[in-house]
């Protein structure tokens, strides 16, 4: 990426697995959050230059509204849960586009972070889970029935990237019942996302992960 590009103006942190069989990643990690958060804080660390060259720059992360409901990933201690598991790695997500937030802001940078989570939206991310086999019917049948086309899951990651009123540190979410399915308007972090506390301890243990260091984050003078 450095070889080829002076600057990045949008990041869009949407790689993701869902309710695998315990696993780790090449380096170690359990493979769920080591997908769906770590290797999203390495990538923004090690672009954070470029991004700081962008025009309006902006790091969006893909959460869900299943981090409402997610113990903390360095708490979880209870036999691995592929679900339970999936959900941690999504509260990880929320944790991680809120303190980036904050770190920025004290940073004084240009760089904004917001957050943004699709709804149930068909792919074959329910698909392809390895779960109790009532959810893999659930996944099913709801995907056609229940689920909101992929194109209009994207909205509310294209609005957090694109929309001059996406304001940093906002969470972006369909408008429809339980934030299911709809348009993109501002939603609502739960309070173990925007916990101070849950910020520093999570950036410390990703650091310690995965080696990255986000040096230009430094409050400014």
């Amino acid at each position: 990426m450095h070889a080829s590009h002076r600057r990045v103006d949008v990041l869009i942190n949407n790689a993701g697995t869902m309710a695998t069989p315990y696993a780790l990643s090449p380096q170690g990690h359990e493979l769920q959050l080591a997908t769906n958060h770590l290797g999203h804080f390495a990538l923004t660390g090690l672009l954070l230059d470029l991004l700081l060259a962008g025009r309006d720059p902006r790091v969006v992360t893909v959460t869900s509204v299943n981090h409402r409901r997610a113990r903390l990933p360095f708490d979880d201690t209870r036999r691995y849960s592929p679900m339970g598991v999936y959900n941690s790695s999504k509260l990880a997500n929320a944790i991680f586009g809120w303190e980036l937030h904050r770190r920025l802001g004290d940073a004084g940078s240009p760089v904004r972070s917001i957050l943004a989570h699709p709804g149930y939206t068909a792919t074959n991310l329910q698909l392809s889970a390895t779960t109790s086999g009532w959810r893999i019917v659930l996944g099913r049948l709801g995907n056609p029935l229940l689920a909101q086309p992929a194109d209009r899951g994207a909205l509310p990651q294209l609005f957090a990237a694109t929309d001059a009123s996406a304001r940093a540190g906002q969470l972006v979410v369909p408008d429809g019942p339980g934030e299911l399915r709809g348009y993109p308007v501002p939603g609502k972090l739960s309070p173990a996302a925007t916990d101070p506390e849950n910020g520093r301890r999570l950036w410390t243990l990703s650091e310690q992960a995965t080696g990255v260091r986000f040096e230009a984050l430094r409050p400014s003078r």
